[in-house]
């Protein structure tokens, strides 16, 4: 009985956990969809400084993808290393996530394009703080690789890990955060199937979603799902 009763006690914590992560999440979206164009308007205009523009867009993805597991994590007082972000398997857990997303990388050399390798080559600042300065390029690149990279991956995990401690899986290779995880990755970045290279890309990004929070599954170790958003997604 106590067992089941604690069980229902992390169920709980964990629905409302993700509960805050969305709102928090949604509101953030609301916000951008109301000053969007403003603020897109003032991201791309080169009278403003770079660093400042990149703070600005930085804080909006953060917000997107960082700020409800941060905010999750401070009021349950839970440490980042709780979720994997420690040594152990370190290397293990980011050679296993980046063999992952192979077939996505062969899938779009296939394809032709795998014009450049570049990490963050698809944010749309990056190129601009490469015309900058060097300080203000390392500066900006910090933001973008904290933003784009760290929070974007480590987002998944934390997300994963409240999702299966409402619906646990019997099945060790059936992970339902993972699935919700890589599902809500093809929505959020529009990369729905609708052609036969669509439907290709569509299910090789699956696979690196789900394969590299897998790899952290297998290992512990949340490192290597940091590490493939830091170098390979954005980056070719």
């Amino acid at each position: 009985m106590s067992t089941n009763n604690n069980t229902t006690a992390v169920s709980k914590k964990a629905s409302m956990d993700l509960w805050i992560i969305l709102i928090i999440t949604f509101i953030v979206l609301g916000i951008y969809m109301v000053f969007g164009s403003e603020i897109d308007n003032f991201v791309t205009n080169s009278q403003y400084p770079i660093l400042i523009r990149t703070i600005c867009i930085a804080f909006v993805q953060f917000g997107v993808a960082g700020l409800g597991i941060s905010v999750v994590c401070f009021l349950r007082k839970e440490k980042f290393t709780d979720f994997g972000l420690h040594k152990d398997k370190a290397l293990q857990s980011i050679l296993l996530s980046v063999l992952a997303f192979v077939p996505n990388i062969i899938f779009t050399w296939t394809i032709g394009e795998f014009n450049r390798y570049l990490p963050f080559h698809r944010v749309n600042i990056t190129d601009s703080l490469f015309q900058s300065s060097l300080p203000e390029a390392i500066l900006g690149m910090i933001f973008v690789a904290a933003a784009w990279g760290f929070f974007e991956g480590f987002n998944y995990v934390v997300i994963t890990d409240k999702i299966n401690s409402c619906m646990p899986s019997k099945l060790w290779w059936l992970d339902w955060g993972a699935v919700i995880c890589a599902v809500m990755c093809i929505l959020i970045h529009g990369a729905i199937g609708l052609t036969p290279e669509g439907i290709i890309e569509m299910f090789t990004t699956l696979f690196a979603i789900y394969g590299m929070l897998m790899a952290r599954k297998y290992t512990g170790n949340a490192w290597g799902c940091v590490f493939v958003f830091l170098f390979l997604w954005n980056a070719y």
